[in-house]
């Protein structure tokens, strides 16, 4: 299972990463909310917002972010500025994980299939701590 951080932003994850990109290199990966269904409603400024950045780092690990959107009711707080994201290696693993840390804590999003392909979901767990679980459906 891969471990990788997961950062939020208020409007300037891209422009964070193009900095992480200079420290760490490898390829950047953005894809904006504009690409996303269901955002018609966003302004402008909220759809050039990212919506998932990448940034390959050693040994398999990926530091990731994503911009808040405040109209779809995703406000940047101290506490989910950063996440853990688990990467398990089955979706009953995934399951499994998500229903044992999720227990008593507060699901922000239901693990489900994704527009995008991957199983996925994410939550705070009882202690305060944000998690993402995402099972790749291609492996």
């Amino acid at each position: 299972m891969l471990i990788n951080p997961y950062l939020n932003f208020d409007g300037n994850a891209e422009e964070a990463f193009h900095f992480y990109q200079t420290v760490f290199g490898g390829e950047l990966f953005i894809q904006k909310m504009s690409e996303a269904p269901g955002t018609e409603s966003f302004t402008e400024e909220e759809k050039n917002r990212a919506m998932h950045v990448a940034l390959p780092l050693a040994n398999g690990q990926t530091l990731m972010a994503s911009d808040c959107v405040p109209s779809a009711g995703y406000e940047l707080h101290p506490g989910n500025n950063n996440y853990i994201s688990l990467a398990p290696d089955s979706r009953e693993e995934a399951d499994r994980i998500f229903n044992s840390l999720s227990a008593g804590g507060k699901i922000e999003m239901p693990l489900q299939d994704m527009f995008w392909g991957d199983y996925f979901g994410s939550f705070k767990d009882k202690y305060g701590i944000c998690w993402m679980i995402n099972y790749n459906n291609q492996q």
